[in-house]
């Protein structure tokens, strides 16, 4: 398959009155939703060259998903930001894009616009004033490859520098089919998007909706503060499978939403993005007993997920979920600290993937590319390139893997894969904060950040959320005279996590 388009293509060819997306009461056919991308498309194209980054600003809806396919016709790719993103990292991350072509949706803040005066904006109502070239579109088309750029999606970095990470239309193609092959969905099922569209697991949902036609049911990011009128948003639209984050599913069953109404439609819920506490699992279980659960694990460089695993009816409250085997066209490896294979059970190393579907790297960023993405393995068994994820993990005697831990600071919070380090750039940043260190609490699962300063915690807090987004804000900072060291000379960060369990006593 050359291009991603191909599932749009048939599925509007086989199903074309069958519902594509609904969005509130809002609905939109196969048929009408392929119109409208290459309507859009024709826009973008002659906007945009073919190959170069366009970035979209706006909250998901019918519109925002149009553009995206809208700019795959036009031969480019797309890169979906939040408006709610703090203007200093916009900065950061349209420094690193440099996108061609910039389509901005109705809620985008005027100092949003006024940063980005200098290159070429669009809105995303303006996209339909164009009428369709057909053979604009088919000559783009006959110029693309798989190897062609599909998105990008920002993550944060270690320098405070956000790296966009981008994805081929092969890479998606072949884990997509292979993901519903394994799971088993088809075009009578609706599946009830709960990630924004700037965030990997939207993936899974958009490019399944467009290989099997399944209908993609749109569920507003306001109905997550009240799960009652979740449950009834996800009863009334008949929700068969569900692709949250672990964060979601929790907020509804620690707020006992489960106890109010269950929504019995569901047949599927997969989860990632972080551990998910048996607990708050078995409330669902037993809620829906006869509901399939996954447990998926990869991160966004390996295109959505690397391994799966389907979790047995009777967990107790103290098991450990694996994550499991590795999807079809997948090597799942570990390595010790010296690079060796490691092939003893119950032996940690460092999670590293190969196969098919790594992602083409890090957006004009070679240098931390070239880290991360060995391109000539060395390896016995392991054929071309792998991705080393910095997560530890370990098999048992089975050959079933169980994630054990970061290997650096690196974090899951929210959801979101989050740099410690990042947090502390912005924090050193504020006048007044002499030293810094931030931690996550795994108790509370909060992140806590210790520093030294003249500056009140109110303070501080105010400055991190003009800089940073609302889920990188520490949940509480602690004001110290003096700041640990270890023998290294480097704040130690064992001893302010003692120090952060002696606070929770």
């Amino acid at each position: 398959m050359n291009n991603i388009l191909e599932f749009l293509e048939r599925i509007t060819e086989n199903i074309p009155s069958h519902i594509a997306v609904e969005e509130g009461r809002r609905t939109i056919t196969w048929k009408e939703f392929s119109n409208r991308a290459k309507q859009y498309g024709t826009m973008i194209a002659r906007l945009s060259p073919p190959g170069k980054p366009v970035a979209i600003i706006a909250e998901k809806s019918i519109e925002t998903l149009c553009a995206m396919m809208g700019t795959v016709y036009a031969g480019s790719f797309y890169v979906i930001i939040d408006p709610a993103q703090p203007t200093e990292r916009l900065k950061k991350v349209f420094e690193t894009l440099t996108p061609s072509l910039i389509i901005y949706g109705p809620h985008v803040q005027h100092e949003s616009l006024e940063l980005l005066a200098d290159c070429r904006m669009v809105s995303l109502e303006s996209l339909s004033c164009e009428a369709t070239d057909d053979a604009l579109l088919k000559r783009i088309r006959a110029q693309s490859s798989p190897q062609d750029l599909l998105y990008g999606i920002f993550t944060s970095g270690s320098t405070g520098v956000p790296k966009c990470i981008v994805v081929s239309h092969e890479a998606v193609s072949m884990f997509i089919q292979h993901f519903v092959e394994t799971i088993g969905i088809s075009n009578t099922d609706r599946l009830g998007n709960q990630a924004p569209f700037d965030f990997d697991i939207s993936v899974k949902d958009i490019y399944t909706s467009l290989l099997t036609g399944a209908t993609l049911v749109l569920i507003p990011k306001q109905l997550f503060s009240t799960p009652p009128i979740l449950l009834d948003y996800l009863c009334e639209k008949n929700v068969t499978v569900l692709i949250w984050a672990v964060s979601a599913l929790t907020l509804v069953s620690a707020l006992k939403g489960l106890d109010y109404r269950v929504p019995s439609s569901v047949r599927l819920i997969m989860f990632s993005g972080e551990i998910m506490p048996a607990k708050q699992l078995i409330k669902w279980q037993q809620a829906l007993p006869d509901t399939s659960f996954y447990n998926l694990y990869g991160p966004t460089e390996v295109t959505c997920n690397c391994s799966f695993y389907k979790i047995k009816n009777d967990i107790s409250l103290e098991e450990k979920i694996p994550i499991g085997y590795e999807f079809p066209g997948r090597q799942i490896f570990l390595l010790d600290d010296d690079g060796n294979m490691i092939r003893s059970s119950k032996t940690n190393g460092e999670i590293c993937v190969s196969g098919e579907s790594l992602a083409a790297g890090y957006y004009n960023n070679p240098v931390e590319t070239s880290k991360r993405f060995i391109q000539k393995s060395l390896l016995e068994n392991v054929a071309g390139s792998y991705y080393k994820t910095g997560d530890l993990g370990y098999f048992d005697e089975s050959g079933v893997l169980y994630f054990s831990g970061r290997k650096d600071f690196q974090i899951k919070h929210m959801g979101h894969r989050i740099e410690l380090e990042e947090i502390e750039n912005a924090m050193y940043q504020i006048n007044g904060v002499e030293r810094c260190c931030c931690l996550m609490d795994d108790q509370r699962y909060h992140l806590v950040a210790f520093y030294m300063g003249n500056e009140s915690h109110e303070h501080v807090r105010q400055l991190l959320k003009k800089n940073l987004p609302a889920y990188m804000v520490p949940h509480r900072l602690i004001q110290l005279d003096d700041l640990p060291l270890n023998k290294n000379g480097k704040t130690d960060r064992k001893a302010l996590q003692q120090r952060l369990e002696r606070i929770r006593r």
